[in-house]
């Protein structure tokens, strides 16, 4: 199981996402996007399960993102 980083548009959405997937007990944590990224508002949700599924579910309750990257 990898890891990944889900660069969010907001702060405000990535708080609203951590919620969510931790509501389904899916790992999730907030942090700073690594300058490298350079995407979205500068900050990820960190995630360890499928990214797939997980941004199925954001967008599922409108909460936008922009893009998955692997991260270790």
């Amino acid at each position: 199981m990898g890891k990944y980083l889900i660069a969010m548009t907001s702060i405000t959405y990535a708080m609203k996402a951590k919620a969510l997937l931790n509501d389904r007990r899916l790992y999730c944590e907030i942090q700073r996007t690594p300058q490298n990224i350079g995407s979205g508002c500068g900050y990820s949700l960190r995630v360890r399960d499928d990214p797939a599924k997980i941004t199925s579910l954001l967008e599922d309750f409108n909460i936008p993102h922009n893009g998955v990257y692997d991260y270790e």
